[in-house]
């Protein structure tokens, strides 16, 4: 077994190495974060296919469903595994402790790596719905963020793009040198040519959501009052050129408009029902790469600090309004929305106001930069309390068994 020292190296807001104790502590951290606990015998619970479940949000709803809701099924990621000199990926050691923590909880839960996308995956996640799990999935929560789809049906490959649509944006960004002094700066990103928007929305669209329950309804496992839910963000107007205005909103808009037709259909076929889940902001891979989301998210802490949800709380209400714990309250477009400490019309003024005095010589008393900084190192299990990093560790984690 490999065992060393590691230390942050970095370019920009990506990482080269993950750092395994400190995910292990970061996801322990989450399932303490999350409220309350189902309370179910061991080889109950509803099942569940959570797809994206090693990162960002759908790390959330998968140790949120585990503590909150009890869940049992099939964890779906696409991860990196340890090899040579460089660790595995963040989310491949997120996922092995997450596995540790669902059979410290009695859950039968299953994590496949492979990509999502594919038919072969759908294959192999309805045959463990048949062998393993009675043959009746309950819930699948979809949160899958990728560059690029291939589709399974005419092996064309598309790629989405960062863009705004119509005419170039110009927005503020935050960026660190390599002694992390920050440095707020304009960028400017060019419009949508050609086919980007429907590239985009082909990727990040709800085609393979449709996909997948079509998929799995095919198969005959989807059970009575089966509810699904695939993630959306719409975020601040200060980002919405870039973000809900650009060709990643067209993906959201159409992600929005496929669930209006899955809600009729599965109403209509197994009583059950189909939305997307607007969440609030927070600092995810995904996110950092997006213009101006970076100054923006460091600003939005900076005027609520612990007032933030962080992603682990917002799906605990999620899983309570979807398992019937809680009221689901859908708005007109049947969005779940989770996002209104974040839109709340005082907070966005008051980021809105530090938005525009924001410069390299005043940020620091603006964002919460600190907190900010932190949140990114602990993507890839740096900066997170109780961690030695002076000790060696193993980096060859093996991923979880069936």
């Amino acid at each position: 077994m490999s065992e060393r020292v590691l230390t942050p190296r970095h370019r920009g807001f990506l990482f080269l190495d993950s750092h395994p104790a400190g995910c292990a502590r970061l996801v322990a951290d989450m399932w303490q974060a999350c409220p309350g606990a189902a309370e179910l015998p061991e080889g109950e619970g509803p099942v569940a296919l959570i797809m994206g479940s090693s990162a960002g949000y759908g790390l959330a709803a998968t140790v949120a469903g585990l503590k909150r809701a009890g869940i049992r099924g099939i964890a779906v990621s696409y991860e990196k595994a340890p090899s040579g000199r460089r660790t595995a990926t963040a989310g491949w050691y997120r996922t092995a402790a997450t596995a540790d923590l669902a059979r410290a909880a009695g859950r039968d839960l299953v994590f496949l790596n492979g990509d999502a996308f594919s038919d072969l995956m759908k294959d192999q996640v309805a045959e463990l719905i048949e062998q393993r799990f009675g043959g009746r999935l309950d819930y699948l929560i979809h949160s899958v963020a990728a560059p690029r789809r291939t589709d399974p049906d005419t092996g064309t490959t598309y790629a989405s793009v960062l863009k705004p649509i119509g005419r170039a944006n110009r927005t503020r960004t935050l960026v660190f040198d390599e002694q992390g002094v920050p440095e707020v700066r304009e960028v400017e990103t060019g419009p949508a040519e050609g086919d980007d928007v429907e590239q985009t929305v082909a990727v990040m669209g709800g085609a393979d959501w449709e996909r997948w329950i079509d998929h799995l309804a095919g198969r005959g496992l989807l059970g009575e009052g089966f509810a699904t839910a695939a993630l959306s963000y719409i975020g601040s107007p200060l980002t919405a050129a870039i973000y809900r205005q650009g060709t990643i909103g067209a993906a959201k808009l159409h992600l929005e408009a496929t669930a209006r037709t899955l809600n009729e259909r599965l109403g209509r076929t197994v009583g059950g029902r189909a939305v997307t889940s607007v969440n609030g902001a927070a600092v995810t891979q995904s996110s950092t790469a997006v213009p101006g989301i970076a100054l923006y998210t460091g600003l939005l802490r900076g005027v609520l600090g612990e007032d933030m949800v962080p992603p682990v709380r917002q799906f605990a209400s999620l899983w309570d309004q979807l398992t019937g714990a809680a009221p689901l309250v859908p708005d007109e477009e049947g969005r779940i929305r989770l996002d209104g400490w974040e839109l709340a019309d005082d907070v966005q003024a008051a980021v809105a106001e530090r938005w525009e005095a924001a410069t390299t010589g005043t940020v620091a008393g603006l964002a919460d930069l600190d907190w900010f900084c932190a949140e990114v190192r602990r993507l890839y299990g740096f900066s997170v309390p109780g961690v030695d990093y002076s000790a060696a560790v193993a980096t060859d984690v093996p991923w979880p068994g069936r």
